[in-house]
């Protein structure tokens, strides 16, 4: 069934770390092999040996619209005909800024990167620059991409993988990172009372998609900008997967909360690699040339990816009821899950069009819930769900992803 695949990734070991180019590809987390795409249309993945999937994961979150979306096709297809890259400014960019601010009006200055690494790294270093403090909070679970402030408890593949930190990160970089509960006001209290004049910024993932698919609960985010608020410490919303998937103005426009500063990636490239950090205009205008922030990036605001992600952006823009439909179809997918697994103890959290399923706990609000839930269980559905042509994350702490395409 997957011969091809199985032959692709001994080669792949022969010239790349563990065969694949980001771990969370890797089965490590289930067992078993990876298997390689061929194409993708609509909800479908078709891999190199003819198996067909219904996509669960689109692309860790891009393919919002399902996979090639006629309209941002025929933009990509417009912008590699006039070029690939200039190494200098286009209009696309201004286009993209604007649409950016109109869908999330508190992005009132936005600068483009290519990954969101790059976003939540030099959002941080902003934060820092423009409070000239250096102490931060992030939470246990969430993961902002992997520079080495933040690789502490983080979740996606090193939660996977049972990492805590890793390797190669100097102490001297983490001794700054100070780590809370998430969805625990109080844990957070306690560290502004000890260390409130130095925290330069509170990171966090304001729907937490790295270890699972976990909500905050009410009053968790409006605290934290409160506190951030008596401090005079930046909040920076790492909405990399939620911005502009869980509502055109992402989980800030859901949750009614302002973040200072927000990083996007995914949904805002429509699947091309291309992210940002965007926030309020007078701590954005610290960045370089207007200030002494110093971000660069030679390929940030690639004309094609920004093309892909303008077409992307202008389509959710316009469909007035696409967000209403993902949530129909992601919830349907739950009552699917609860009525099959109705014999089991588990957790299925949904918002918008993200969902999780935790085996052996009736509840996942925080880190401690998903680390201690039974994921041998999931691994038996990944495997039984591969065979049978539907294709999840290869992760117990992964959110899935639902696509237009899939109803």
């Amino acid at each position: 069934m997957f011969s091809q695949s199985q032959k692709l990734y001994e080669k792949s070991c022969q010239l790349i770390p563990g065969g694949v180019n980001s771990p969370v590809r890797a089965f490590n987390s289930v067992g078993g092999k990876p298997v390689f795409i061929d194409r993708a249309h609509g909800p479908h993945l078709f891999d190199v040996d003819g198996n067909s999937y219904i996509d669960l994961i689109n692309s860790w979150g891009p393919m919002i619209l399902g996979h090639q979306f006629d309209p941002v096709v025929e933009a990509v297809k417009e912008q590699v005909e006039k070029g690939f890259s200039y190494g200098a400014p286009t209009e696309g960019e201004y286009l993209l800024a604007r649409q950016v601010n109109k869908m999330a009006p508190w992005a009132e200055l936005t600068r483009l990167t290519s990954t969101g690494t790059e976003a939540c790294m030099s959002a941080l270093r902003v934060a820092r620059g423009y409070t000239g403090r250096q102490k931060f909070i992030k939470f246990a679970g969430n993961y902002h991409g992997h520079a080495d402030p933040f690789l502490v408890k983080a979740g996606s593949g090193v939660l996977s993988l049972a990492i805590p930190g890793s390797p190669g990160v100097p102490e001297g970089t983490t001794q700054s990172t100070l780590i809370a509960e998430y969805n625990n006001l109080e844990n957070v209290r306690d560290l502004f009372n000890e260390y409130g004049s130095e925290l330069a910024a509170v990171i966090l993932e304001p729907v937490a998609g790295n270890m699972g698919c976990i909500v905050p609960e009410e009053g968790f985010l409006e605290g934290l900008r409160q506190l951030c608020d008596d401090h005079g410490t930046v909040l920076i919303f790492d909405e990399v997967m939620t911005g502009f998937r869980l509502a055109g103005g992402g989980a800030s426009e859901m949750f009614d909360i302002t973040p200072d500063l927000v990083t996007y990636g995914k949904v805002i490239g429509g699947g091309m690699p291309i992210a940002a950090f965007a926030g309020k205009r007078e701590v954005m205008e610290t960045v370089a040339p207007l200030g002494p922030v110093y971000q660069a990036g030679t390929l940030s605001g690639n004309p094609v990816a920004v093309a892909c992600g303008l077409a992307t952006l202008k389509h959710l823009d316009d469909s007035s009821d696409i967000y209403e439909r993902l949530e129909k179809t992601t919830k349907e997918i739950k009552d699917i899950l609860l009525e099959r697994f109705a014999d089991h103890k588990v957790a299925v959290n949904t918002i918008g069009s993200m969902i999780s399923i935790h085996f052996g706990i009736d509840k996942a609000s925080h880190y401690d819930d998903v680390a201690n839930a039974d994921n041998e269980v999931f691994k038996r559905l990944f495997h039984h769900c591969l065979k049978n042509g539907i294709y999840l994350p290869p992760s117990p702490f992964e959110t899935w992803f639902i696509s237009q395409a899939i109803g």
